[in-house]
C-alpha cells in the first residue's frame, strides 16, 4: 500500500453529457479520489461504492497495490490524517458497475467514446481543444482532401499530418485555397548528383537487408537511369537559374518524385523517405525534433496516395513542414 502526501489533488465531475471532466489538470498520469468523492461522483451511498470497490478487487479485475493509496490529508479540524485513495481506474471499473442515473449517462457517453477510439480510430476532448475545435476538424478533413478515393492511408497517419501542423492552421488553410507560397526559405547551393543519391541508397540497401527488412529486389531500378532522370529534374535549370532554387523546394519535389515515379521494383516509399531525409541534412536543414521518424512515416504515405492532379499541393504541404522549424 502506497503512503505519500497528495499535493495538487485533482478533483473531477461529471458533466451533463456524462463525461468525466477536471476542474483542476495537472497533467498527472492518474487522479486519486476519495470514496467519498466517488460516490458523489456517481450519486451513489458510501456503503455501495465500498461494496463495488471490494468486489472489484476480489474478482481481481484490478490490482488493489496500483489502484489504492494511502496519502497525508489535512482535515477542516486542521490535523492532517492518512487517508485511503484510489485511482481513475477504480473510478471507471464502479461507473461501469454502479445502478444510478449518472453511472449510466457516465457509461452512455464512455460507450460512445470507446466507439468513436474502435471504428474512427480517435475521439476528440473539445473541452481540451476549445477554440480550436472546428479547425481541428477542417484540419482532419483538408488532409483528407489530399487522398483518392479508397486511399489506403489509415487514421492514424492523417492525425500524425494533423499534429504537423498543430502549431499553426495557416498550411492546412492554405491547402484548401491553394496559395501555397511556391518558394522556400533556405538559398543555398547543395550538391545532389545521381552518383552520390545511388551511392547513398546503394547503403540503405545493405543495412536493410543486413536486418532482414529488405530482398535483394529492393532499389533495384525498373529502367536504366531512373535515379538520374530524377534527380535531373530536381536540379534542372533554364538560363542558368535554378527550376527550384531553394533547398525546401528540391526536398519536396525529390520525395515527390521518388515515392510517384516508382523507379523501383521495390521500396519507393522507403528510398524516397531515406533520399528527403539524406538531402535535407546535406543541406544541414533537417529537424529531427519535428520531422519524427512517425511524422516522415505519414507524410510519405500521403505522397503516395495522393491524386497527382493535386501534385502542387502536396509538394506545398511538404514544403511547408520542412520549412517550419530550423
Amino acid at each position: 500500500m502506497k503512503k505519500k502526501k497528495l499535493d495538487n489533488q485533482i478533483v473531477i465531475y461529471q458533466a451533463k453529457s456524462g463525461a468525466l471532466e477536471l476542474r483542476k489538470d495537472v497533467q498527472k498520469q492518474t487522479i486519486w479520489a476519495t470514496q467519498a468523492q466517488i460516490a458523489d461522483l456517481f450519486n451513489l451511498e458510501r456503503s455501495v461504492v465500498t461494496k463495488h470497490i471490494r468486489n472489484i478487487l476480489e474478482d481481481k479485475e484490478l490490482d488493489k497495490l496500483s489502484v489504492c493509496a494511502n496519502f497525508a490529508h489535512t482535515a477542516e479540524d486542521g490535523k492532517t490524517y492518512q487517508v485511503q485513495f484510489y485511482n481513475l481506474d477504480i473510478v471507471l471499473a464502479v461507473g461501469y458497475r454502479a445502478n444510478s442515473q449518472r453511472a449510466i449517462e457516465f457509461r452512455q457517453w464512455a460507450t460512445k467514446t470507446l466507439r468513436h477510439y474502435i471504428v474512427d480510430g480517435y475521439a476528440i476532448n473539445k473541452q481540451r481543444i476549445a477554440r480550436n475545435y472546428k479547425q481541428f476538424l477542417e484540419a482532419v478533413e483538408s488532409v483528407k482532401k489530399l487522398l483518392p478515393a479508397g486511399a489506403a492511408i489509415d487514421t492514424e497517419s492523417i492525425l500524425e499530418l494533423v499534429n504537423l501542423f498543430a502549431d499553426t492552421w495557416l498550411s492546412l488553410d492554405a491547402y484548401d485555397k491553394g496559395v501555397f507560397a511556391t518558394k522556400g526559405a533556405t538559398k543555398k547551393r547543395v550538391a545532389l548528383t545521381a552518383e552520390k543519391l545511388e551511392a547513398s541508397l546503394a547503403k540503405l540497401k545493405v543495412t536493410l537487408i543486413e536486418k532482414g527488412e529488405a530482398v535483394e529486389h529492393f532499389g533495384m531500378e525498373r529502367s536504366p537511369k531512373s535515379i538520374a532522370g530524377i534527380v535531373g529534374n530536381v536540379m534542372q535549370s533554364f538560363g542558368g537559374k535554378e527550376l527550384y532554387g531553394s533547398v525546401e523546394e528540391k526536398a519536396a519535389h525529390l520525395l515527390y518524385f521518388m515515392v510517384k515515379n516508382h523507379p523501383f521494383v521495390d521500396g519507393n516509399k522507403r528510398s524516397g523517405a531515406y533520399a528527403f531525409v539524406w538531402f535535407l541534412r546535406q543541406a544541414n536543414v533537417l529537424d529531427t525534433t519535428h520531422l519524427t521518424p512517425p511524422a516522415l512515416t505519414a507524410l510519405t504515405i500521403l505522397v503516395a496516395e495522393s491524386n497527382p492532379k493535386d501534385k502542387e499541393r502536396v509538394v506545398g504541404l511538404v514544403m511547408a513542414l520542412t520549412a517550419k522549424k530550423k
